[in-house]
């Protein structure tokens, strides 16, 4: 069970996004940097220095991942994101702008 965005790895995004099979080292990449974007966009919106100290957090990094995976971009959309990740980001959000 993970509990804190850090304990998430690449290979748990792959079994998350249910991606079979070996990873090319490009596509490590291409998982570690949309983890980065995904854990950098939350602290961005929400203000958050410490986001290990929310475990909500950690599926809101997964449905990240999971929108950039599937558009191929390194950019989330704010004009159609997630309900939930939506949801959860208001919560928690100290940038009150």
């Amino acid at each position: 069970m993970i509990t804190k965005v850090s304990e998430i790895t690449v290979d748990d995004l792959k079994g998350y996004l249910r991606i079979s099979g070996e990873l090319s080292s490009e596509d490590t990449k291409y998982l570690n940097t949309i983890l980065n974007v995904a854990i950098d966009y939350i602290k961005n919106n929400t203000g958050i220095k410490d986001i290990d100290a929310y475990s909500d957090l950690v599926i809101v990094v997964f449905v990240l991942c999971q929108d950039m995976y599937d558009t191929r971009a390194l950019y989330v959309d704010k004009s159609n994101i997630n309900k939930v990740v939506s949801s959860i980001l208001d919560q928690h959000s100290e940038n009150l702008l």
